[in-house]
């Protein structure tokens, strides 16, 4: 009984809590900031995803990726290295901030970061982490880089060799990628096209924006009465199709994009946003897969919200993707503070990523 009353007593007060998360304020902040901050130095568990080669490939996390070896997986403790520092940098007066800049610092060293360069120099690394992982470090070294910070600046430096591994092994990939991968998990290549065309305009590095702007036009410029009731699969933490529309506002012109979305959803106009306009309903926030519906819910806020930003004001379409956008933040925020840890060392980052409206042409034009 007593159990019962601690559990419910739990779920009032995270109610209650994210209920109140509507901004990015300084109490939210810290309460993301300690999310990642419990899984930054936490080796295990850990889902490694290293080819083997011979039997001296297989180390211990830390020792194949120091910077990067806690948050269960490479991908979560990359994003959760940015998302500490878009929070100190964004409210450096938060509680915890000396406590990230000491623990950022001890991660984020030259020699930490040489090793995790030097571990995609062997064939076998090459692909690992393609794309998500990549588009995650290249979304950290674009914060760092556009933080006049000294510290930052640091570790800026610091991550450079790991910063430039990544956009050659991108430029050799995408020319090879024939066709894009739509999925709602990882591999999506909308997604971290995104990302990657976030990092490029913000450190002006025009040749890979060109290569990024060209494969999106190629991949996704044709699509046509996108079916959102084939989404969610049961897994999801993205809308496959939110992620293609959320990268086609960054590469097309406004009049463009704005065609091409009326072609894309043609119900838009007239309200209709089909499987899109309710949250998914998540049925277990401990399992470590059907949580990532928490996640979907919070990428599909921040990819409605950032379609309608590339709207014109009086556009009838921007209503009903604002609401909805609300509709899933409202979900995705509920679920962020489980009190577990399968959902808890990732979704923190993808809830600061929607409040901080990161990767809207207001917030990348501010960072530069």
């Amino acid at each position: 009984m007593k159990r019962i009353f601690t559990l419910l007593l739990f779920m009032t007060q995270t109610l209650v809590a994210t209920a109140q998360m509507t901004q990015l304020d300084t109490v939210s902040a810290e309460k993301f900031a300690r999310l990642a901050l419990a899984g930054l130095d936490r080796e295990y568990p850990n889902k490694p995803g290293e080819v083997l080669s011979a039997a001296a490939d297989l180390k211990l996390p830390r020792a194949l990726h120091p910077a990067f070896f806690g948050c269960f997986d490479w991908h979560s403790a990359v994003h959760g290295h940015w998302m500490l520092v878009r929070l100190l940098r964004t409210h450096p007066e938060m509680p915890a901030a000396a406590e990230i800049r000491a623990r950022l610092a001890a991660h984020l060293t030259a020699t930490n970061l040489a090793m995790e360069a030097a571990y995609f120099d062997a064939k076998d690394n090459r692909s690992f982490e393609r794309m998500y992982g990549w588009a995650w470090a290249l979304r950290l070294a674009a914060e760092l880089r556009s933080w006049p910070d000294p510290e930052a600046q640091e570790w800026a430096r610091n991550l450079a060799p790991l910063e430039q591994k990544l956009v050659e092994l991108t430029e050799n990939y995408l020319p090879r990628l024939t066709y894009p991968i739509r999925t709602g998990v990882h591999p999506d290549t909308a997604f971290a096209l995104a990302q990657i065309l976030d990092y490029a305009r913000t450190v002006g590095d025009s040749k890979l924006e060109q290569m990024v702007v060209e494969r999106a036009r190629n991949y996704y410029l044709a699509d046509r009465a996108y079916p959102t009731g084939y989404e969610p699969s049961g897994e999801d933490f993205f809308s496959p199709g939110l992620n293609v529309a959320d990268l086609m506002r960054r590469v097309l012109p406004p009049e463009e994009f704005s065609r091409w979305l009326d072609a894309y959803l043609p119900g838009l106009r007239a309200g209709n946003l089909g499987a899109w306009a309710n949250a998914a309903v998540v049925s277990d926030l401990t399992d470590a897969r059907l949580v990532h519906l928490v996640g979907l819910n919070l990428s599909r806020a921040w990819t409605l919200q950032g379609v309608a930003s590339a709207l014109s004001p009086g556009d009838p379409r921007r209503a009903t993707l604002e609401k909805s956008a609300k509709i899933h933040a409202a979900a995705g925020l509920r679920d962020t503070f489980s009190g577990s840890y399968e959902g808890e060392h990732w979704l923190a980052t993808f809830a600061v990523y929607m409040l901080s409206q990161e990767g809207q042409p207001s917030v990348l034009k501010s960072s530069q």
